[in-house]
Parts: structure tokens; C-alpha cells; sequence
């Protein structure tokens, strides 16, 4: 549907700016939960360019603050902008950007880890995932305190196309901050893919990457070493280093995709022969360990 001449020039009414915002309903950044707020409308309005066209988009926004992003994601005449915030001293504030905006923005006051997606928008957008990007978006400024676990939630949605996925290979638009004392932000663009690189289980992926990240600064055989019960830790890290062809020596951060790919490939292999491989757990076994030998002290 083409925009027309209103929505393409759509621009917010006066409003207080983002720092009377924030003395007005006396906010302050958390330390704890890394927060950072952006509040130059020049930065905003270039994080959300590096997202494209928003012209009639649907745009979600995680975790949107006082609103400096969430201001710059409506002056880009989106057709209906989602924002979840968890933190309900930026709803009031959220609220007044709203009542500028009417039927512009939704907010949901809620955690970005629970809140279905999947059932926020129509089903009219959603299209197959050979196709090109449906027109909904994901933009969000995130801190360190819910990064990690978040972008690995997303990843596994796009491996079972489920979640913000479930619309097709929806693009993401995210900024991460260093630390809360400096303000260096950088935006990261993704798209999905429309097959994977590495053709196996998301969990299984993730296993394998994790294990070998742990000891990031020593040789990949290290964390590989691992994904084995002690008794045949040394033979079985041999064994899948060889078959995937991967030098020992290698640190975590000299690994491709390739690399990966064929660790993984030769994983599931193993995984395959051995039913009782994927379930085990290096930490577990270490604890039981530990309690026997605490055991037998006493």
C-alpha cells in the first residue's frame, strides 16, 4: 500500500526534549542494568536510517527508555510502532509521546523475554521465508544486562522461525552500548538467512560454541574438551578435533564458520553413536566429584 502524503510527512508535535523528559519525571540510569540513555535526536534519527524504509512499517522496539529512539522510529511515518518496556518509570513519559502520536504507538509494559510477538501484529504480513523481509522491523537499544540472553533468544527463534520470526526473516536494528560512563554505540543490521551455515540443531550449536567461548584466551581443544565426560575426555577431543579437521591450537576467536560447521557436523555424529553425549554437562559432573571428595574428608 502506498503512503500517502500525510503519513509520508508525518512529524511529532512540539514535545519536551529527551533531557526535560528525563528531569521532569526525575530519571536516572540504573548501573546495574548497564542503561545508558541516548539523547541526541541526530544519533537517534541515524540509528534508525541504518534500519531502511520504515515508510507504513511495523516496528517493534525493545526496551525504548525515556524514548529517544522510539521518537525517531515515529518521525520515519511507520504505520504502527510496538514499544515493550519493562521499567515502568519511562511509561509516563512513553504515555506523553503516545498522546502526540495518536494510533501510532502501542505500549506494552512488560518483559521483552515473555511478551509473544508472533500475536502483536497481523497476519496479513507475514510471508514465506524464501520470500523478501516482511515489512516489520525490530530496533532496539540494548544493554548489557539483557543483550546476551536476548540476541540468543532471537537466534533461536530464527532457527525455528517462531517468535518475531514467525512474520518471516524479520530485520533487526540494534544498537549495543560499551558501559554506562561512556557513550559509544554500535549498530549492528541483520537479516536472516534464508538457509543456515551450519545445518544442525540450534541447541546443539549453541553447546558448541559455548563450551569452546569459556576458556576464550586458551586453545580451542580446551573448552572442546568439555563436551566429554572426563573418563574419555582426552581421546574423544582428539577424535573430533581430527575428523573435523580443526587445528588444537587454534584460539576460540580463529575459528570460521567453517570451522564451526564441521565441529559441529562431527558432534552430532558423536551425539549420535553415544544417546547419553548430548545430555552431559561438564559443571554437573564437576560438583559430583567435588561431593564425594568432601564426602570422603568428613
Amino acid at each position: 500500500m502506498a503512503a500517502s502524503g500525510a503519513l509520508s510527512t508525518f512529524r511529532l508535535p512540539p514535545l519536551p526534549t529527551i533531557r526535560e523528559i528525563i528531569k521532569l519525571f526525575r530519571l536516572q540510569a540504573v548501573k546495574q542494568l548497564s542503561q545508558n540513555f541516548l539523547l541526541d535526536l541526530r544519533l537517534t534519527d541515524k540509528i534508525v536510517r541504518k534500519a531502511g524504509n520504515l515508510t507504513n512499517a511495523y516496528v517493534y522496539e525493545v526496551g525504548p527508555g525515556p524514548g529517544g529512539i522510539t521518537r525517531s522510529i515515529l518521525n520515519a511515518s511507520v504505520a504502527e510502532l510496538l514499544v515493550v518496556e519493562k521499567d515502568s518509570r519511562f511509561i509516563p513519559g512513553l504515555q506523553m509521546l503516545s498522546d502526540a502520536a495518536p494510533g501510532k504507538l502501542r505500549i506494552v509494559h512488560g518483559d521483552v523475554l515473555t511478551f509473544k510477538i508472533e500475536k502483536a501484529f497481523p497476519e496479513s504480513l507475514k510471508r514465506q521465508w524464501e520470500d523478501d523481509p516482511p515489512n516489520v522491523h525490530i530496533i532496539g537499544n540494548l544493554p548489557f544486562s539483557v543483550s546476551t540472553p536476548l540476541i540468543i533468544r532471537w537466534l533461536e527463534n530464527v532457527s525455528q522461525r517462531d517468535g518475531p520470526f514467525a512474520y518471516g526473516r524479520t530485520q533487526m536494528t540494534l544498537t549495543f552500548q560499551k558501559e554506562v560512563a561512556e557513550v559509544d554505540v554500535g549498530v549492528v543490521h541483520f537479516t536472516p538467512l534464508t538457509q543456515p551455515r551450519i545445518q544442525q540443531p540450534f541447541k546443539l550449536v549453541e553447546k558448541v560454541v559455548q563450551n569452546v567461548f569459556q576458556f576464550r584466551r586458551k586453545y580451542c581443544h580446551r573448552g572442546l574438551g568439555m563436551l566429554f565426560p572426563e573418563a574419555q575426555r582426552l581421546e574423544s577431543t582428539g577424535k573430533l578435533l581430527q575428523w573435523a579437521d580443526v587445528d588444537p591450537t587454534l584460539r576460540p576467536r580463529q575459528l570460521t564458520i567453517s570451522h564451526f560447521r564441521s565441529l559441529c557436523d562431527v558432534y552430532r555424529k558423536m551425539c549420535d553413536e553415544d544417546p547419553n553425549l548430548f545430555a552431559y554437562n561438564f559443571r554437573e559432573e564437576s560438583k559430583k566429584n567435588k561431593s564425594k571428595k568432601q564426602e570422603k574428608r568428613e
